[in-house]
């Protein structure tokens, strides 16, 4: 549990354990501070700056606070265990484009029944992007990214416009009308790493189905910035979500292997390499 109330030290151990993890694999590495409640979170920021475009940015986002009362296996350690193994994977590239890593903070509600009230560290990162200028290219969020298998009964929220599987055994790639391009890349390269996706495009920025909003792409959307949400969909096919069971030995590693992937199919062609 890595909550700010119930698990605060948690908490902070895993922000030290994000920073230490990508300074290690030559990253600069520097914290981007924000006020909730009157006090002081981080979010934490790799970068690795472009060859020749080091002003266009790629960013890649994943939360690393759960509510509380969860140990948040795949909501969402399995995103930040993504995001760390992308850096690992990209550690020796040379992007034309700058590469950034995020450990986002403070994504779940502020109370657990108090819709709205999350996305706080993202706010405060997309209201900074827009403030500095940064030209983005694209974000990609990973928000829940392990559950997943043959066996698991797969449910949708009302009013989505595609059809939804029975079984749980893909990956949803949620896009808005301004992040299409970005959306259908990794249709794209998903195809190449054999890693089932189901494509979501949604209108304006998501308000008329609020469920494709739950998580910290929106403030990017909201801000005019291109961003996807890759998940396993969470609530709508996970029975330990937001709960004491969603632990580790209920993740699927292959499929969140498989995701590993195709996003960094998709990085090293956003973040432009020659050759690779």
């Amino acid at each position: 549990m890595r909550h700010p109330a119930a698990a605060p030290a948690a908490l902070a151990k895993a922000q030290a354990y994000i920073e230490e993890n990508l300074r290690s694999l030559g990253y600069h590495v520097g914290l981007h501070p924000f006020t909730d409640g009157g006090k002081t979170f981080h979010n934490v920021i790799a970068t690795r700056t472009g060859r020749s475009l080091p002003g266009k940015r790629v960013l890649v986002l994943a939360h690393y606070d759960t509510v509380a009362g969860s140990p948040g296996a795949d909501d969402n350690a399995s995103g930040v265990a993504v995001m760390l193994e992308l850096a690992a994977l990209l550690s020796d590239l040379v992007p034309e484009r700058t590469l950034q890593f995020v450990g986002v903070n403070l994504e779940e509600n502020a109370e657990t029944e108090l819709s709205g009230s999350g996305l706080r560290g993202s706010k405060a990162l997309a209201r900074h992007a827009r403030e500095e200028g940064w030209d983005i290219e694209g974000v990609v969020v990973l928000e829940s990214v392990a559950f997943a298998g043959a066996s698991v009964v797969q449910e949708a929220p009302a009013g989505v416009p595609v059809e939804v599987p029975a079984v749980g055994d893909f990956l949803a790639v949620i896009a808005n009308e301004r992040s299409y391009a970005l959306a259908a890349r990794f249709v794209q390269v998903a195809g190449r790493a054999a890693l089932p996706v189901v494509p979501l495009v949604v209108p304006g920025n998501g308000e008329m189905l609020p469920d494709t909003r739950r998580s910290d792409h929106a403030p990017f959307w909201d801000a005019g910035f291109p961003a996807i949400m890759l998940t396993d969909t969470t609530n709508f096919r996970n029975p330990h979500y937001h709960g004491a069971g969603d632990t580790f030995e209920t993740l699927n590693l292959p499929f969140a292997a498989a995701v590993c992937r195709a996003v960094v199919a998709l990085l090293t062609e956003l973040a432009g390499s020659p050759g690779r």
